[in-house]
């Protein structure tokens, strides 16, 4: 079966013929330039928005100096919230009060947190999750409904919890490595759509035998 047109706003259609209108492929929805997403990696939300950026990125401006940038095949369930670098208060002083923003000639040079958060290809975000400035989650990760997570994340772990822990990695680090070599994401459409059963079963040697040449 092919891949769904990753052109398509809305790539879900319902038994009616209708869009769905909860589901979302991100870069073609998202407007605000600090927000990058990949081909094919999609939101959902039971109360769909009309702005996608701010929903998922309350505090990504298009003046913020950092960016959020998630890669391809990922899926963002209803709730997730990505709480960027912007919304971050200088704390390394006396008071975390941002005196700055109620300047209109200084508040655009001041953003004590400047980090990008980085998403890899092909995260599962579950019910819920926050993802907190800075965060670096690794290709194939998923992360538990409710997580809050920061820091680094490695490739291929189920992360749960607050504060999010990594509970056991997907795959062995071999298992793992070669996954990270095949970057299936990367491939063309077409043999990613024949390569289908073998991502689904877990079957690792096939997915090697249709690795393109």
């Amino acid at each position: 079966m092919p891949l769904p047109d990753p052109t398509r706003r809305y790539p879900i259609t319902l038994p009616d013929g209708t869009d769905h209108a909860g589901t979302v492929f991100l870069n073609q929805a998202i407007e605000n330039q600090r927000f990058q997403a990949g081909d094919y990696s999609y939101a959902s939300d039971f109360d769909p928005p009309t702005d996608w950026a701010a929903r998922l990125a309350p505090y990504l401006f298009p003046f913020s100096e950092e960016t959020l940038h998630i890669g391809k095949f990922c899926q963002i369930a209803h709730g997730v919230r990505f709480i960027t670098a912007s919304a971050n208060h200088e704390s390394r002083g006396i008071s975390s009060f941002p005196f700055p923003v109620f300047d209109p000639t200084g508040m655009r040079g001041y953003q004590p947190d400047t980090r990008d958060t980085v998403i890899g290809h092909d995260v599962w975000i579950g019910y819920g999750a926050l993802i907190l400035p800075g965060a670096e989650i690794g290709s194939g990760c998923i992360i538990g409904a409710g997580s809050v997570v920061r820091g680094r994340i490695p490739p291929y772990s189920i992360v749960t919890g607050n504060p999010a822990q990594v509970a056991r990695p997907r795959f062995d680090a071999e298992t793992t490595a070669q996954l990270l070599d095949l970057a299936w994401w990367d491939w063309p459409p077409e043999q990613i759509a024949e390569a289908e059963p073998a991502l689904l079963s877990g079957d690792i040697a096939t997915l090697r035998a249709l690795r393109p040449g």
